[in-house]
C-alpha cells in the first residue's frame, strides 16, 4: 500500500526515527492492511483507506489477541493510530477512526537487573586472550558502564570515545544527541580492544568508523551483541537470563540504589520523561522493602 510506504518515508526523513523502528512500524501496518483485505476480501493493492475504519481496527485487535500479548498489541495499535494521524495531517481523510480505541491495559513489567555481584562476575568472566575476547570485554564493560541501548552502542563510531574527558558521544532514540560519562574500566578495555585490533587487523586506532567490528570487518549488528552476551552469561550460571537490555537495566537500579539522583539517572539514560526512568525506583524500593523487612527487629 503506497500511503504506508509514504508514512514510512515520512517517519524516517521528518521524525528521524531508525531504521528498526520504521522496520517495525511497517510491518505493523501491512499486517494490518493484509488482514483487512483478507476480511473485505479484496486485493491488497485495491484497499481503500476508507474502509480501514474504526470496526477494521477492532476486526484486527481481535484477531491479534490469538497470538500477541497486550503489550504487543498496544505497540502495534501506536502504530496504527500514527498512520491515521498522518492520513488527517495530509488531508487525505477528515477524522481518525483509531482515536477513540484504546490500549489493551497492562501492567508495567518491571525491570530485570542482575545483583551487583552477579553483574562483577560476568564482566570478569570475560577471557580477553584473544581479538574477540577483547571486544567482547569492551562491549559488555560499555554496556553496563554507560546504560546504553545496544542500538546506540552498534551505532558508536571511533570518534564518539574521547578517552582525556572520559566520555562518549551516544546517538540515541530519533537521533537526540547526549554526551555520557564512562568508567574507567570500560575505557581501559575499550582502548585494549583498540590497540589489538590495529596490531591484529591492521585499523589504525584512531581511524574513523564502526567502533565494534564482526569477524569481517562489518559493524556489529544488535543481534550478535545479544550472542555475545548469552555466549558469557551462560558461563556464569547467573540468577536470571541476561539479555543486552538488562544491563540497562542494572545501571540505572545500581546507580539509584547507591544513592545517584533520579533526573541525573534520567539524562545518563536518555530518557525524554521521568515517568520512564521512575520504573528503577520500584525495583529500588522492593530492594529496600526486602532490606527493611529482613533486619528491623520489630516486624
Amino acid at each position: 500500500m503506497s500511503l504506508v510506504r509514504h508514512f514510512i518515508e515520512a517517519l524516517s526523513s521528518e521524525k528521524g526515527y531508525s531504521a528498526n523502528t520504521c522496520r517495525a512500524y511497517a510491518h505493523d501496518l501491512e499486517e494490518f492492511v493484509s488482514l483487512s483485505a483478507v476480511f473485505l476480501e479484496k486485493n491488497l493493492q485495491d484497499v481503500p483507506v476508507e474502509l480501514l475504519d474504526a470496526l477494521a481496527i477492532r476486526r484486527h485487535i481481535g484477531y491479534l489477541y490469538k497470538t500477541n500479548t497486550k503489550m504487543s498489541i498496544g505497540r502495534k495499535l501506536s502504530a496504527i493510530r500514527s498512520f491515521f494521524r498522518f492520513l488527517v495531517r495530509q488531508g487525505i481523510l477528515d477524522a481518525s477512526p483509531a482515536e477513540m480505541i484504546q490500549n489493551p491495559r497492562t501492567e508495567s513489567p518491571i525491570p530485570v537487573f542482575l545483583p551487583i555481584d552477579e553483574m562483577f562476575r560476568l564482566l570478569d568472566s570475560v577471557s580477553a586472550d584473544s581479538l574477540s575476547g577483547q571486544r567482547d570485554r569492551a562491549i559488555l564493560e560499555m554496556l553496563y558502564s554507560a546504560g546504553l541501548r545496544v542500538s546506540e552502542l552498534t551505532a558508536m563510531n571511533v570518534h564518539d570515545v574521547d578517552y582525556d574527558q572520559s566520555v562518549i558521544r551516544v546517538c540515541g532514540k530519533g537521533n537526540k544527541q547526549r554526551v555520557t560519562p564512562v568508567g574507567k574500566k570500560a575505557l581501559a578495555a575499550l582502548k585494549a580492544y583498540r590497540e589489538c585490533l590495529a596490531r591484529q587487523a591492521g585499523i589504525g586506532f584512531l581511524e574513523n568508523g564502526p567502533l565494534f567490528l564482526n569477524l569481517r570487518g562489518g559493524r556489529l549488528t544488535s543481534r550478535s551483541v545479544a550472542r555475545i552476551l548469552n555466549k558469557w552469561a551462560l558461563k556464569c550460571n547467573l540468577s536470571i537470563p541476561v539479555f543486552p537490555h538488562a544491563m540497562r537495566h542494572s545501571f540505572a537500579t545500581h546507580l539509584l540504589d547507591s544513592g545517584a539522583d533520579l533526573r541525573i539517572v534520567q539524562e545518563l539514560l536518555g530518557h525524554k520523561r521521568l515517568s520512564t526512568t521512575q520504573k528503577y525506583t520500584h525495583v529500588s524500593m522492593d530492594k529496600l522493602m526486602e532490606t527493611y523487612d529482613k533486619a528491623h527487629p520489630r516486624k
